[in-house]
């Protein structure tokens, strides 16, 4: 598999480096030189087998050259022991629910495939690496849970202090071992800019074979377009129609996922980019001018980013043209009070509970087919990506009950958080980084 920088089309690596780089030399961010293309026919084929076959056939298409069959294969077996769900709540719209992972997020997809990747290629080598993670919330839990314990690997985790629910912190901060939590007196911007500052910084990052597992990795990615696989083409063999596809999105990686996956042949009518009051991405689309802004804390908090790094490969993907993008991609911002409201109509109309990332796609697919969609009857995925009970409190109080938490929240409550306060400043964390 060939990948190019976003910054100079003409650095291309193979998906090694890639995926241990993180970020091309020049700040840029690696992009599949050619998409694979899937005929439809074959993609019906796959839709028979269970998420871990369908999964396995994806991944050898990208990466096929690069990692023999058996290598696929064990990889693939240890990262999957969970699979995505189909939760219908009308005849024409398919919640996918994306989080019956050990963190029970989406991002388990992700970072349980990219650490079984780095295991398998550093399997025969005596090295260590860092991988820097900034986390609005459940990167940082999917991340830590996928890597702890893997010899010759240490996470460094980068979280905004009190700007994530009291039980994803909790999910990332007692394991120990080769986890370092890092509390940031900032937003997940700053987390951000401290990881992307670090790589920039050609010594530190030499002196300790620094890498990411954020959704600037294209590590993290192609895995991520393997459930838009398995959920399209279980609706398309039951509809035979293309899907509308609706992602609650922040940092834009997960859309971008699912792009990766329409350029290889899904057949995905659109995408609906369903954002918080973070509306940068809506704003774009409105006048044509991408202008980052300070993030504003919201309900959806993994979605609180207000300079979404991986937009930067979508306009890549349409070259950086905006009517481009717009044929692929309708977007809406979601207020705190719709969220809510979604999440209260959601619950009495299917006696369903949510959380508010979901209840901003669901809105944004309510909006979407009353203002929008000239076929009422087209059928719809959106996306589920993190489990009710990790916001619980948010939840119980929109809906008036006492959700029950599942086992693996409710054992967290009382374990010790261990994280180390630092500054937003670029100094401070270089300097930590530097004596570990």
């Amino acid at each position: 598999m060939k990948l190019y920088s976003t910054k100079d089309h003409a650095h291309v690596v193979n998906f090694r480096d890639a995926l241990f780089k993180g970020q091309a030399a020049d700040r840029g961010l690696y992009m599949p030189a050619v998409f694979p293309r899937i005929p439809l026919n074959e993609l019906v084929e796959l839709s028979h087998l269970p998420f871990a076959g369908m999964a396995r056939a994806i991944a050898g298409k990208y990466l096929g050259d690069e990692i023999p069959a058996q290598g696929l294969d064990q990889i693939i077996n240890r990262a999957y022991s969970f699979a995505p769900a189909l939760q219908s709540l009308d005849e024409y719209t398919d919640v996918m629910e994306l989080f019956h992972g050990p963190t029970l997020s989406f991002k388990d997809f992700g970072a349980q495939f990219m650490a079984q990747a780095m295991r398998y290629f550093i399997q025969d080598e005596r090295r260590e690496i860092t991988i820097l993670v900034a986390t609005s919330g459940d990167t940082g839990s999917a991340v830590a849970h996928a890597y702890h314990k893997v010899e010759g690997i240490r996470i460094v985790l980068l979280y905004p202090s009190g700007k994530i629910s009291p039980l994803q912190e909790k999910q990332f901060t007692t394991l120990g071992d080769n986890i370092m939590a890092l509390e940031v007196a900032g937003t997940f911007d700053d987390c951000q800019a401290l990881v992307k500052q670090a790589f920039a910084d050609t010594d530190l990052r030499d002196k300790q074979k620094l890498t990411s597992a954020n959704s600037i990795n294209i590590g993290r990615l192609i895995p991520q377009s393997f459930y838009y696989f398995w959920s399209v083409m279980q609706v398309y063999a039951r509809t035979q129609q293309k899907v509308i596809v609706c992602v609650p999105s922040g940092n834009f990686g997960n859309l971008t996922a699912g792009l990766f996956a329409a350029q290889m042949g899904l057949p995905v009518q659109k995408f609906i980019a369903a954002v918080n009051s973070n509306h940068v991405i809506p704003d774009y689309f409105d006048s044509g001018k991408f202008t980052p802004r300070p993030s504003v804390l919201t309900l959806s908090n993994a979605m609180d980013v207000g300079n979404p790094s991986n937009w930067e490969r979508i306009c890549d993907l349409f070259h950086n043209d905006v009517q481009a993008i717009k044929q692929h991609i309708w977007t809406t911002s979601v207020d705190d009070s719709a969220t809510v409201a979604a999440m209260q109509r959601v619950y009495k109309d299917n006696n369903y509970v949510i959380d508010p990332h979901t209840a901003v796609g669901l809105e944004a697919v309510r909006r979407y087919r009353e203002t929008v969609a000239a076929d009422k009857a087209l059928p719809v995925i959106s996306l589920s990506t993190a489990h009710p009970g990790k916001f619980i409190d948010i939840v119980n109080d929109a809906l008036h009950i006492e959700y029950q938490l599942p086992d693996k929240l409710e054992q967290l409550k009382h374990r010790q958080k261990q994280a180390t306060a630092i500054s937003a400043a670029f100094k401070d964390f270089k300097e930590l980084l530097w004596e570990l």
